[in-house]
């Protein structure tokens, strides 16, 4: 089939506003992203291609612009220039290895995840997606109920669920990465965790979960961290992360008015992680 090529430059840069952007294309029918220094590129097939569409994106950063230029790809072996253009396999912390299906391994870790992306969000080379990985490495999760909010491929709910959770709910806005995931979980046997399509209104009111973990962005951990408290156990650990270090005092005075205090932070290249923990 062919495809049309969307190269997407933002001015400046911005990391969160090219995950915002992606969010949003991929609800306009894009199957697949490849991150550039100054943006990404975006497929789609021709027939569903709509440039009208691309005018009403919304980076939702501030003082964040862009600019969009179209070329058209014959059709081609698609399963091949993904392979050659995602991501390679990674260690984190030295006890996690993140690999594809394609890839063999490239050392001997406690944990291997394989993650096959396709249209969803979460390969761990993101320094938010590792800074969480780390926090869950160097946590007990035996025997608790794990919250992955905007699970992506399920790469976070997949790890908690290796380091001994009972049972993990994911929940993503987006159809594709529910069904991402749910690939993403077989492919690494794992029978205890379920994913739903939905935002935080869909957080079960009845639930109280031990852990939850929300890697999306400032805004959205803004308007939603009543909802993560409400459905914390007593004594129970939020993780947070998808934000840059001049965030933290924001989101550490939203978690304070709720009752959630910060336990521990972690930083890479001034992206944030925060581990909030609720009062007993």
């Amino acid at each position: 089939m062919e495809y049309q090529k969307v190269t997407i430059r933002l001015t400046p840069a911005c990391a969160t506003a090219s995950e915002v952007m992606m969010a949003q294309m991929g609800d306009l029918g894009y199957e697949s992203f490849v991150e550039t220094p100054d943006g990404f590129e975006a497929y789609i097939p021709t027939p569903a291609f709509d440039p009208e569409a691309l005018a009403g994106l919304d980076p939702m950063v501030e003082g964040v612009g862009y600019r969009w230029q179209a070329e058209t790809i014959a059709d081609q072996n698609w399963n091949k220039v993904w392979e050659q253009n995602f991501f390679e396999p990674i260690v984190i912390g030295g006890k996690c290895q993140i690999r594809s299906t394609f890839h063999k391994p490239i050392a001997d870790t406690e944990y291997e995840i394989i993650i096959n992306p396709q249209m969803a969000f979460g390969t761990g080379h993101h320094q938010t997606t590792e800074l969480m990985i780390t926090f869950l490495a160097d946590m007990d999760l035996h025997g608790q109920s794990v919250l992955d909010m905007g699970c992506g491929t399920g790469i976070l709910g997949i790890f908690a669920s290796m380091r001994g959770a009972a049972h993990v709910h994911g929940i993503d806005i987006d159809t594709w990465c529910r069904d991402n995931s749910l690939d993403n979980i077989a492919l690494n046997s794992i029978g205890n965790m379920t994913v739903a399509v939905g935002d935080a209104s869909a957080i079960d009111p009845q639930a109280r979960y031990d852990t939850i973990l929300a890697n999306i962005n400032r805004n959205i951990l803004l308007a939603d961290m009543p909802r993560y408290a409400a459905a914390l156990a007593p004594g129970g650990t939020l993780l947070l992360s998808g934000f840059y270090a001049d965030d933290v005092p924001m989101l550490r005075d939203a978690a304070r008015q709720l009752g959630l205090e910060l336990a521990d932070s972690r930083q890479k290249d001034s992206w944030t992680a925060l581990k909030l923990t609720a009062r007993h």
